[in-house]
């Protein structure tokens, strides 16, 4: 793939103009977007950034980190605190976001979506309440593991790092989950199947493969 430099502000603005000129592809009136990425390429900031430039172009925005649906401690640590299989497969709760983040936005649903499910400092339920998304407004969710659910997105921005660039960016008692972004690359191949990727190994310069 061919990659050309491109500033945050551009590219945010070339997503949200795609946006608004896109249909959601199951006929409801809700667009759901992906940031996907590995912790260490900050998926949040450009999220938000997205969020931001679709508010301003009035549209309704919630924006929603997997981090807030992570499974319970006795589960994320079943077979010890640093494996990175588990941490893979096992340490987001997929089937919490299918039931309280895309069910509701499926053609007729409530459009109340569950922001967050479970905070791991306490390793409680946080028990917070759903916020309604309008009709014509727009679900962005980011963070690690996002491709390879079948999640029904709309729009699917991967931010890649190279594997020097994913080592140096994690900090050192992080790095025991290495292997489980080398098994994503090998298994779902982000960079294949994101609708637009983005190179974000420097993050003051990143470039991008453009829209398709």
């Amino acid at each position: 793939m061919r990659l050309e430099a491109i500033t945050w502000d551009r590219l945010t603005d070339a997503l949200a103009e795609r946006l608004l000129e896109t249909a959601p592809a199951d006929g409801g009136p809700w667009l759901r977007v992906a940031v996907d990425g590995a912790p260490a390429a900050g998926t949040g900031a450009p999220a938000a950034a997205l969020a931001d430039a679709l508010r301003l172009r009035g549209r309704s925005v919630l924006v929603i980190d997997t981090a807030g649906f992570l499974r319970p401690a006795s589960l994320r640590y079943e077979y010890g605190r640093e494996d990175p299989d588990t941490y893979y497969h096992g340490w987001f709760d997929t089937g919490a976001l299918w039931r309280e983040v895309f069910g509701p936005l499926d053609p007729g649903g409530s459009g109340r979506v569950l922001p967050d499910l479970w905070d791991p400092a306490t390793d409680r339920a946080t028990r917070s309440t759903p916020r309604e998304l309008p009709p014509g407004g727009v679900l962005v969710t980011h963070g690690p593991f996002l491709l390879g659910h079948w999640f029904p997105f709309d729009l699917t921005v991967h931010l890649s790092l190279s594997p020097n660039a994913l080592r140096r960016r994690t900090d050192e008692p992080e790095r025991w989950t290495l292997p489980a972004f080398e098994r994503y690359e090998k298994e779902v191949d982000p960079a294949a199947t994101a609708d637009v990727v983005v190179r974000a190994d420097d993050p003051r310069h990143p470039a991008w493969g453009g829209l398709t």
